[in-house]
């Protein structure tokens, strides 16, 4: 039986070159999602969504537009055809747009053996009304909690298809099943929350949802008492749990369209040490049961495992075809897109070498610092890569974790801290961003 994803951007395309376009393609998304939160022991909100979106980018020399619609009947999706070659042909010459030649296209695209769809019945909403109720419940065994503040659970489905004028047309499903808790301790002013959740792709992968309400409550129920640190340089420890935000702050400035644009504190960095000798980031799109892999990008390239980091030394861009035009290179097969703008590079699944330290031996080798459990804004010099992000956690002094912080900022150069990080060994190898928890040397903390 056709896919009728397929058949609609085979539409689109047929449309296309009927309104004038020397190139096209065209994405079709087909969704379904269910969120569940319960409050009090009861269901507070259910929300279940379906529907297909569509997206079409049309060239016209060297003139690009693109079009989105929600409404997949014939004569929508012909007035879309129309609409994109009329503002294409308003539009500014660009001259690295294009699609990929058919011989750079993926021969494989087939995505089953990533195992990125769960084929078990959807869950109905009484199955995650109860695991939701089940987090919470448990949360609220600790007495030290007062409310729990959310415990929710959810399903999402999404089918994929994208074609060409150059020929490629490939697609895939993807699942999610996630589970969350938000745990309160304390009361008034002295309310102090923390969370626990899980995601995966198949559901029976998920983490008990009695484990997650239990680690919420104790994470809440440890910040009690919370008070800022004294000003000054000390060592930081950034949790696993938001680690992978600072390293995320490299990758986005390998971002090919960073460096295009000449706005990343890295542009001049390419084949220099960025990371401490002996630590790698690999990008591994085909990675099993994972969220962001992928056997072919929003081009149609072939994907394939690289080292945007080796050994310490910065190899490489993430680059889509338009921005690799721009720098004289090839692309990486790294372009993402949604169905109301053209592509863009965006990686898929990266992992840091981890140490072979626990975090507590980290915590141990310290001394006297930061152990960093949660930020919040942002302050970062894309050009200069000066950083800024107000934190909270936990004190350490002689080795050992003394009390609960909160209110103040933590504050270095990227370029600087990334070459004194020393990583642990308690990396989470399910998500996509396998990073440890991150020692950082010598940072700046702004509290009393």
């Amino acid at each position: 039986m056709p896919n009728p994803l397929s058949d609609l951007t085979q539409q689109l395309l047929d449309y296309a070159a009927r309104a004038g376009a020397d190139q096209a393609d065209a994405i079709a998304v087909d969704g379904t999602s269910i969120s569940i939160d319960v409050r009090a022991g009861a269901l507070e909100h259910a929300d279940r969504s379906e529907g297909i979106d569509v997206g079409l980018r049309v060239m016209v020399g060297q003139r690009q537009a693109c079009v989105s619609s929600s409404d997949i009947k014939p004569d929508t999706l012909r007035e879309m055809a129309d609409r994109a070659i009329a503002m294409a042909k308003e539009a500014p010459d660009d001259p690295y747009a294009g699609l990929a030649d058919p011989s750079q296209l993926a021969a494989m695209t087939d995505n089953s053996a990533l195992e990125l769809y769960d084929p078990s019945d959807e869950p109905d909403p009484a199955t995650l009304q109860a695991d939701a109720a089940r987090a919470e419940a448990a949360a609220l065994q600790n007495k030290d909690i007062s409310q729990v503040q959310s415990a929710s659970a959810g399903y999402s489905h999404n089918r994929i298809h994208m074609s060409a004028s150059n020929g490629f047309s490939a697609g895939y499903s993807r699942t999610s099943r996630g589970l969350s808790c938000v745990a309160i301790s304390g009361t008034g002013a002295n309310m102090e929350r923390d969370y626990d959740y899980d995601s995966r792709i198949f559901g029976a992968d998920l983490r008990d949802a009695t484990e997650i309400g239990i680690r919420a409550a104790a994470r809440a129920v440890e910040r009690v008492g919370a008070r800022k640190p004294k000003t000054g340089a000390y060592p930081v420890l950034f949790d696993e749990r938001i680690s992978s935000a600072l390293i995320g702050h490299l990758l986005q400035a390998t971002n090919g369209g960073a460096i295009a644009r000449g706005s990343s504190w890295l542009r001049d960095a390419l084949g220099e040490q960025v990371l401490p000798k002996g630590l790698s980031i690999i990008e591994d799109p085909h990675r099993i049961r994972t969220g962001s892999s992928r056997m072919f990008d929003a081009e149609g390239l072939p994907t394939a495992r690289r080292a945007i980091v080796d050994d310490g030394v910065l190899m490489g861009w993430t680059l889509d075809l338009a921005n690799a035009r721009k720098l004289g290179m090839d692309s990486t097969g790294n372009a993402a897109r949604g169905t109301s703008a053209p592509p863009s590079p965006s990686l898929s699944n990266v992992a840091l070498t981890q140490g072979t330290a626990s975090r507590d031996d980290l915590i141990a080798q310290m001394g006297t610092g930061l152990l960093v459990t949660s930020m919040i804004g942002s302050t970062i010099n894309p050009n200069t890569g000066d950083y800024s992000r107000g934190a909270s956690g936990f004190w350490i002094e002689n080795g050992e974790i003394t009390h609960a912080i909160n209110e103040c900022t933590v504050a270095g150069n990227l370029r600087d801290m990334l070459m004194r990080i020393t990583p642990a060994n308690d990396a989470q190898p399910h998500l996509s961003t396998v990073v440890p928890s991150i020692l950082v040397e010598g940072l700046t903390l702004a509290g009393d």
